[in-house]
């Protein structure tokens, strides 16, 4: 069964905190960069469709709430945040076998927007939400676009890795003003995006310091920030 998510003083759903500095920022490397596609996991605000063969006068759209529990008919509030579809069938299968007969139990994900975080080098830095296919570039004009300060040859974006680590691939989307391909880099829930200022040529370093200074956002890991393994 999976563990419970932790849980603020509030009884509300939150996301583990990251490492303290001394522990992210040592000479720990990033892990090699991956397009392994993860479960989606559920997260508050998530809209999602219950359906019950069996009963279809159960059938309900729900919001995830901030507490990260999902209501529905007959049965107690369940836990939905860090489920994925398998495991929230299970968890609503399990608390529906005390009112129907085998109940079947189908959970389908309505389009959720994602939460990037953009950093560096634009006009509003901060946290935003985009929907339907995002990639960097989008991310970067919808946080109020490049400064003139910015290197937009040598964008970084931050991801947790397979095995839970950070890893971090530079993209340059300064080819598409070439008239080349820009790598346009597709991007996941909880990404950080960071842009430089131009002419730094110890990029990471400002990403470490961004990061161990600020603390933008508490995302659902810790990032092991470090110089090494970066995706060219």
């Amino acid at each position: 069964m999976p563990s419970a998510p932790p849980m603020d003083v509030m009884g509300r759903w939150r996301e583990p905190a990251p490492r303290q500095a001394a522990q992210a920022f040592g000479d720990i490397p990033y892990a090699s960069w991956s397009d392994y596609e993860p479960d989606y996991r559920f997260y508050p605000g998530d809209e999602l469709e219950i359906s019950l063969a069996s009963a279809p006068e159960l059938n309900k759209t729900v919001t995830v709430q901030p507490d990260g529990r999902i209501s529905l008919p007959l049965i107690p509030a369940v836990m939905a945040a860090d489920r994925t579809i398998p495991e929230l069938q299970a968890s609503l299968a399990r608390a529906y076998s005390t009112q129907l007969l085998r109940p079947q139990v189908d959970v389908v994900a309505k389009a959720a927007p994602l939460k990037i975080f953009v950093g560096g080098e634009v006009g509003n830095p901060g946290v935003i939400d985009l929907t339907g296919d995002a990639d960097a570039l989008r991310a970067i004009i919808q946080a109020g676009d490049f400064k003139t300060t910015a290197d937009r040859s040598a964008v970084y974006i931050i991801r947790r890795g397979p095995d839970g680590r950070g890893m971090m691939r530079r993209a340059d989307l300064f080819r598409g003003l070439r008239n080349a391909e820009a790598d346009l880099v597709p991007l996941r829930r909880f990404d950080i995006v960071y842009v430089p200022r131009s002419g730094v040529a110890e990029a990471s370093l400002f990403v470490q310091q961004y990061f161990r200074d600020l603390s933008p956002i508490q995302f659902g890991f810790s990032y092991a920030l470090g110089a090494q393994n970066v995706a060219q």
